[in-house]
């Protein structure tokens, strides 16, 4: 009888353990959620340089990269429009509207699509449409042949 209490306490404990282990995994995958891209789970870079936002039930998710962020509003059903989607510009460093800004299509990105938005209108750039109709079609520049075609090579 005394081992049977014996090992009732080493179950218990032992649930006790993985249940309290598996609470403290929960808590932290909430504060990764805000650090990292929920779309490639990278780590938001502290620059915020090609960074995107948006803003969706009161929550404000960060994207390490504006092609990130396009194609998780696709797959999550998101419309853009609804969820004033902000980008980090690399000429005034600020965060503005993504459908305000003018993007280049051949820049080097976390995740290598290549789309760097700017406040300011300078040559060979696009407007935030093309930027979302490229990256559906898969026109970017982490797909090889369209980085080729880009590039010039």
């Amino acid at each position: 009888m005394k081992s049977f209490k014996l090992l009732m306490i080493v179950v218990q404990s032992t649930l006790f353990g993985l249940l309290s282990g598996c609470l403290s995994a929960e808590n932290k995958s909430v504060t990764l959620e805000d650090t990292t891209c929920p779309k490639c789970h990278m780590e938001i870079p502290s620059s915020h340089i090609h960074t995107a936002t948006i803003t969706r039930n009161n929550k404000v998710y960060s994207f390490d990269d504006i092609g990130c962020m396009i194609l998780w509003c696709s797959q999550n059903s998101v419309n853009l429009p609804k969820v004033q989607p902000k980008v980090f510009t690399n000429d005034t460093k600020k965060y503005i509207n993504a459908f305000d800004a003018h993007y280049k299509i051949n820049e080097k990105t976390p995740m290598s699509y290549g789309f760097s938005a700017y406040e300011n209108q300078t040559e060979d750039t696009i407007d935030f449409k093309s930027v979302i109709l490229r990256m559906l079609r898969g026109e970017h520049m982490a797909n090889p042949k369209i980085r080729k075609q880009i590039l010039g090579l």
